[in-house]
């Protein structure tokens, strides 16, 4: 079991990655703390924001497989793809859904305000779900940037 434990903290494919996805999650409730006045302890490890923890640590891991494996590897190109996707998928198909989220909740609002009767769900729907293109650079950027910190000072 030691052993097995000793493998996993040395494995900086994995080990970079998390901890891109753990500073990235820092640096979003800290940001989000600032600019609305409100910390909210759940943005540490919830979605959506600035910046993108999803493209840090996709990015960061494409980028150690890289200097692991090189640039003509399996392993790169699947890592690469993997973080198109997941890139992707947050600032396109994950975004959309906030912004359904946002407007279903604003309609449900205003039909309970007019009428008896209550609708909607117990609680509003999730409206900071998805990434604006911008948080998705951030986001890459930071996980492209501790990868080579890593990589190239420890």
């Amino acid at each position: 079991m030691k052993e097995i434990v000793m493998q996993l903290i040395g494995n900086r494919l994995l080990i970079v990655p998390l901890i891109s996805w753990a500073i990235a999650q820092v640096l979003k409730t800290i940001i989000h703390a600032t600019l609305s006045k409100n910390f909210r302890p759940e943005r540490l490890v919830g979605g959506g924001g600035m910046p993108s923890a999803h493209s840090a640590t996709v990015c960061s891991l494409s980028v150690m497989c890289a200097f692991n494996y090189g640039f003509d590897s399996f392993e790169f190109a699947m890592a690469s793809i993997f973080a198109i996707v997941t890139m992707y998928d947050a600032m396109n198909v994950r975004l959309e859904t906030g912004r359904q989220g946002e407007a279903l909740n604003d309609l449900i609002e205003a039909f309970n305000k007019i009428s008896k009767e209550q609708i909607g769900p117990d609680k509003a729907l999730k409206e900071l779900i998805g990434h604006t293109p911008l948080q998705v650079l951030v986001g890459g950027l930071l996980g492209i940037g501790i990868a080579c910190l890593v990589h190239f000072c420890f």
